[in-house]
């Protein structure tokens, strides 16, 4: 790739991030506001989606460090999975509405491209700098436009940055609790980004307490986090214990009011269980219909007689494109393969975070990514999304070497030059200097050979 070409890209990429946010917000604007609604378009959304997967794709060439090399393997061999089901689905669409899931959720499918240009941490700077510059105080205006449930949605790169907390001057730790709490407080109803909030300030207390801690706790919350979900799954699915049937385990009524799928507010139960259903009948679907190992592609869904009903107004079939649960979409899609391989990604990456790295911040980072692992048991939809985004970009921040192999001064440089351009100077001129000092030691050993 041409100098200029290289150029264009490096200015792209962190615009992405800009239409991400907005078409993550779009379908939670309030009602009466035709503008915005009118942005909400398929064939926009497909062309940006498209433009921002190419993008990325065109970034590999310029912007990646072939030290991560090995480590690609894995992610190139899921997007090739993830490319065979795609056709299988061009195959398996019968009418316009598979069609349109099948261009849809190849979007998402092909999201993880992202991993491979967030290897480089340059990139994955510049992309937050400016959502931090131009989306974060583009907030004010959106707070009163979205739905409250969405503040997490339209925020979500605070969640990722609440894990460098630490290493962040004060005017930086102030906007990130002030979103924070924001987020909170909005909508207690909206309890996945409770949750998804709430735990970066739970590692925060780590960070400060960790000394004080055995020296594998990381490794031990890791593993913890990839064992319990397929524990709690086993024994869900055997009828011993429904993790999600919270009212069996939690005495009392913990209510509060929150928005609800249509914009109202009403009072919502927190031990409501909305997640049972949609698990029997994912597994149920796959079962009755045999596509459980290789999935029944991205142009169709599971079976429903819940929310399938709206399905079959529109195509005739009693089916739920895409469910609210990660993991069940992607093994709806793509299979028991596609389940296996995703998770050695995450498995993989946050061992390299945990176990392959200098600083604590990259261990906090690889056990928060173990974490969202667990989340897509029960939520993180994998769609063409900011969340999604996110997740994919932590991932690859996780299998980057330069990354991992940064101390905890220099990550503190790294994530301050997020909201101030002098540190991404002061970063520049530290790497000069490393490869100015390693050039000169190089030359001495050379120096010292040629003298035997």
């Amino acid at each position: 790739m041409t100098t200029v070409n290289k150029h264009i890209i490096s200015r792209l990429i962190p615009i992405t991030i800009f239409f991400l946010t907005l078409y993550t917000a779009l379908p939670y604007v309030k009602p009466g506001i035709p503008f915005l609604h009118s942005l909400d378009s398929t064939p926009l959304r497909w062309s940006i989606s498209i433009m921002i997967l190419a993008v990325f794709f065109l970034a590999r060439y310029s912007f990646y460090d072939k030290r991560n090399e090995d480590n690609m393997i894995l992610i190139w061999i899921y997007l090739l999975w993830n490319a065979v089901c795609i056709i299988r689905g061009a195959f398996a669409a019968e009418m316009y509405w598979d069609w349109k899931a099948l261009t849809g959720n190849t979007m998402a499918l092909m999201l993880p491209l992202v991993i491979i240009a967030a290897t480089n941490k340059s990139i994955v700077q510049s992309t937050l700098s400016f959502y931090m510059k131009y989306m974060f105080p583009l907030f004010l205006l959106f707070i009163a436009l979205l739905r409250t449930d969405a503040y997490g949605f339209y925020l979500v790169p605070v969640a990722f940055l609440l894990l460098f907390f630490p290493a962040l001057t004060k005017r930086a730790k102030i906007l990130l609790i002030a979103a924070t709490v924001v987020v909170l407080v909005a909508d207690l109803g909206a309890r996945s980004n409770v949750i998804k909030f709430g735990v970066p300030l739970l590692f925060i207390l780590l960070y400060y307490i960790h000394k004080k801690l055995p020296s594998n706790i990381f490794e031990t919350l890791r593993l913890t986090m990839f064992i319990v979900p397929v524990t709690l799954f086993v024994l869900g699915v055997s009828g011993v214990f429904n993790v999600f049937n919270m009212q069996d385990y939690i005495k009392g009524e913990y209510k509060t009011k929150g928005v609800n799928n249509m914009g109202e507010i009403e009072e919502l139960d927190f031990t409501t269980d909305t997640r049972t259903f949609i698990y029997e009948e994912v597994l149920e679907s796959a079962i009755n219909n045999n596509y459980w190992f290789l999935g029944r592609t991205p142009a169709r869904g599971n079976d429903s007689f819940t929310f399938g009903i709206y399905g079959y107004e529109l195509t005739g079939r009693h089916e739920r494109i895409q469910n609210e649960v990660g993991l069940a979409n992607i093994f709806t899609w793509t299979g028991l393969v596609g389940v296996i391989l995703y998770t050695i990604i995450f498995f993989r990456a946050t061992y390299l975070a945990v176990n392959r790295s200098k600083s604590i911040y990259a261990k906090l980072l690889g056990t928060y990514v173990a974490f969202r692992w667990l989340f897509s048991w029960v939520e993180d939809i994998s769609d063409f999304s900011l969340n999604y985004f996110m997740i994919m970009t932590m991932l690859g921040l996780c299998y980057s070497y330069s990354f991992r192999n940064m101390t905890d001064i220099e990550v503190a440089v790294w994530v301050r030059g997020i909201f101030d351009v002098r540190y991404v100077r002061l970063q520049q001129y530290l790497v000069e200097k490393l490869r100015v000092k390693e050039k000169e030691a190089k030359g001495l050993v050379n120096l010292s050979t040629q003298e035997e």
